[in-house]
């Protein structure tokens, strides 16, 4: 889809006239989200490409934010819970000098502090600071729910959000270009670009604004796209314009079922008296190799027939994606 199909909001145009495509496989589709899009746009324009409301995503993106965005269809949404759990690559601009109120360039300036005597040792040492398990105080701009109603609905209507800190690892912060800027008021700050591998449920605009604090300047984010969700990755992310030029007499493509399980869970490879017995919600025997953790039970033809998990001694089906 081109640019000029999108509001000001970068929302997606109705395309009800469109003609409709054959229903999409059960499958995940690896989008390349644009910035301006929420991630419920993205799932809103993926209904109408895939022909089928069973449509959901797995980690939403803000919409200054690019990149992977994990979308499950029909029977794959029933993935996404476990998906939604993996690990997360970004590579991000962070503005050292400026904090504003929802730590990205989309809030308003709270203050300008001279960045100029900052070092590029300063920033490695105050990432080193932040790597590893860390307790985190998310944004108080975010989709937190605070007595029922999401942090960010409350500081709109002008109310004081004070989250609590909570646990996250943040398994690389490495450091890249570190380039002097000004800010818009024309004090000196320092733009930096960073990489980072973070457990789910990292907030990485936190972590600009608490390396800005650590360094006593300030930041924020100015830059930020997701390059990986477990084992996604952006090689194999299509955009919505590519998705959209496909032919309209022909469905999506989709990554398989089996594929998609394979990219996310180890792999027990079914003989098929074993699938057959899954299949009808029964367990099988525990063999050498078995992951301690959830695992995809894939049958003789290359079918996902269920995720399996360890219980009492037998591998059981944690979830049946090819009843009897």
């Amino acid at each position: 889809m081109t640019r000029s199909t999108q509001g000001s909001t970068g929302r997606s145009k109705d395309r009800s006239t469109e003609p409709r495509r054959p229903t999409a496989a059960d499958g995940v589709v690896v989008v390349d989200k644009p910035a301006g899009w929420t991630s419920h746009d993205v799932v809103a324009r993926m209904r109408r490409l895939a022909s089928t409301r069973k449509v959901g995503h797995a980690g939403t993106l803000d919409p200054m934010a690019t990149g992977v965005l994990v979308v499950g269809v029909g029977r794959a949404t029933r993935l996404l819970t476990y998906i939604v759990g993996a690990d997360k690559e970004y590579t991000a601009t962070i503005r050292l000098g400026v904090m504003t109120t929802t730590d990205d360039a989309e809030g308003e300036v709270l203050e300008t502090v001279d960045a100029s005597g900052v070092t590029r040792a300063d920033v490695v040492a105050g990432a080193a600071v932040l790597t590893g398990a860390i307790q985190q105080v998310p944004s108080a701009v975010s989709a937190i729910k605070v007595d029922g109603q999401r942090a960010y609905a409350r500081v709109r209507a002008g109310e004081e959000v004070e989250l609590t800190a909570r646990p996250v690892t943040v398994s690389r912060f490495d450091v890249h270009g570190v380039r002097a800027a000004q800010s818009d008021a024309g004090s000196p700050v320092l733009d930096v670009d960073v990489t980072v591998v973070v457990s789910s449920g990292t907030y990485v605009r936190a972590l600009a604004r608490d390396l800005g604090a650590g360094l006593d300047v300030g930041g924020h984010l100015t830059a930020l796209r997701r390059t990986r969700v477990g084992g996604y990755g952006l090689d194999v992310a299509r955009s919505l314009d590519d998705l959209a030029a496909l032919p309209v007499d022909e469905p999506i493509d989709v990554v398989s079922l089996a594929d998609s399980a394979r990219a996310t869970f180890p792999v027990r490879e079914l003989t098929a008296e074993e699938a057959r017995a899954l299949s009808y919600g029964q367990a099988i025997d525990v063999v050498d190799g078995d992951s301690a953790g959830t695992a995809a039970g894939i049958d003789p033809a290359g079918e996902l027939i269920a995720l399996l998990e360890e219980r009492d001694g037998k591998i059981r089906p944690a979830l049946v994606f090819a009843p009897a």
